[in-house]
């Protein structure tokens, strides 16, 4: 049984209010019935379970969403690419899956390899304050970042403005590599993120719970077995915390 300060903390109004990013195909769909479906859904019952409360799944189109969310108080965790932009309002735990950005690019594009990204003249689309997007503007130098609403709709803004990159999740671009002909992705990765859970910070009980939850849930092999459920390749299961 969790412990009567952590209940109040993570469930303040009575039930666990859990922000799903449905902008991040490795962790969160719609399934056949339009309801949301995914590893971080599973995580978010099981906390709930684990809690003693009835689950609130709010659900939102891009990780803007989610850090809004939390930040204006309308839901108690969230699922969040750890990034030290928004460690000033998020607690975080440690990550419990890593997933790979990556570059796309057109067919007959010079570009080779990520390293050659960076360069003048290159204008690479985002997600608009995707962890890739608060990454990618502190890391590149030359190339310049132009902004999609969510991870969806990167490719399309992409190719309907003629643009030299893609960049994103990978799942995601080699879900739109199955859809639009021409394209390629750049070998490798740009980027390692790191999907951790989140909550509001000054919330100690809670904050010490949900970090010992999420350990449990790898070490368990809940996330494994989630992430095999939902016929995700490609991501990792993250190494347990440091001391």
């Amino acid at each position: 049984m969790a412990p009567s300060a952590a209940v109040t903390d993570l469930a303040p109004t009575g039930k666990l209010r859990a922000v799903i990013n449905l902008g991040n195909a490795v962790l969160a769909k719609t399934d056949a019935g339009g309801q949301p479906a995914g590893v971080s859904v599973d995580i978010a019952r099981e906390l709930a379970r684990r809690l003693g409360v009835e689950v609130e799944l709010v659900v939102v189109k891009a990780a803007m969403g989610s850090v809004d969310a939390l930040a204006q108080g309308r839901v108690d965790v969230g699922f969040f690419a750890i990034d030290p932009a928004r460690a000033t309002t998020t607690a975080y735990t440690a990550p419990y899956v890593q997933i790979e950005g990556a570059y796309l690019v057109r067919n007959e594009s010079p570009l080779k390899a990520n390293e050659e990204v960076d360069r003048d003249g290159v204008r690479v689309v985002v997600a608009v304050r995707s962890a890739y997007d608060l990454y990618l503007s502190r890391e590149l130098k030359k190339a310049k970042l132009e902004r999609a609403a969510t991870s969806q709709a990167v490719v399309d803004h992409f190719l309907a403005n003629k643009f030299e990159v893609a960049a994103g999740v990978k799942q995601q671009l080699e879900k739109d590599l199955k859809r639009v002909p021409g394209l390629r992705l750049l070998p490798g990765r740009f980027m390692v993120i790191n999907q951790a859970m989140g909550m509001a910070r000054g919330k100690e009980a809670g904050a010490k719970y949900l970090s010992a939850f999420v350990e449990e849930m790898k070490s368990s092999g809940f996330v494994a077995d989630a992430l095999r459920r939902h016929g995700i390749e490609g991501a990792m299961v993250a190494p347990p915390a440091g001391p």
